[in-house]
């Protein structure tokens, strides 16, 4: 089963997992972002990805420059390692892993969380590639993908275990929208996913197919 299809099985459960109120909650959160200008203000392909920095789960620093003299990267944002959907994302990356190397391609994955949990995601999903800290969301922020969660819904995450001031280390109650890139070696962006809706995240299959 392909990714798409699995994050589809995983929403239909929720809705059944879930009590209608707390639907109801995260369905209106999804159409609020929808009406904002996220998406168009989003960077896109043709957009120059910005250098940067940033630590691994063990603390050591990767330089995206230092990749694109290798090859192209894809790079992945996702939410945290609460996020059921972000962890069928990643194994389905880590899944697709030797058929990007085939591509000479480094995959990388970008989140808010900070490096201590980036390292239980990592273990947790068994993944073999980068998996970096952008704390504060700055990387995901210099590309327009951060947005402010509402009161109601950040109140209902609590209310399932969920704590994002603890697994980012900040008190904003801020995430990244879904977002997937292909980095081509000169630092412009050849392939972009971009999606409101945290349900929804770019196929392996499809990202291979624009290398």
């Amino acid at each position: 089963m392909g990714l798409t299809s699995q994050l589809k099985e995983l929403a239909d459960n929720g809705v059944k997992r879930h009590p209608q109120e707390a639907q109801i909650i995260m369905g209106n959160a999804i159409k609020a972002l929808e009406n904002t200008d996220i998406l168009n203000n989003a960077a896109k392909k043709g957009d120059t990805f910005p250098n940067f920095k940033l630590p691994n789960a063990k603390g050591e620093e990767v330089v995206l420059s230092n990749i694109l003299e290798k090859g192209k990267a894809v790079i992945t944002f996702y939410r945290g390692g609460w996020c059921p959907y972000c962890n069928l994302e990643l194994k389905a990356f880590q899944n697709a892993l030797p058929a990007f190397n085939e591509k000479n391609a480094t995959l990388i994955a970008i989140t808010p969380e900070t490096p201590d949990n980036t390292l239980s995601t990592q273990e947790k999903n068994e993944l073999q590639f980068e998996v970096l800290t952008s704390k504060n969301n700055e990387l995901a922020r210099e590309l327009n993908l951060v947005f402010k969660l509402p009161n109601d819904l950040v109140n209902l995450y609590g209310n399932f275990g969920i704590d994002l001031e603890k697994s980012q280390g900040n008190k904003e109650n801020e995430l990244p929208i879904a977002a997937t890139y292909i980095i081509e070696q000169d630092g412009t962006i050849g392939y972009h996913f971009l999606s409101e809706d945290y349900k929804l995240r770019a196929d392996p299959e499809e990202v291979l197919e624009y290398l």
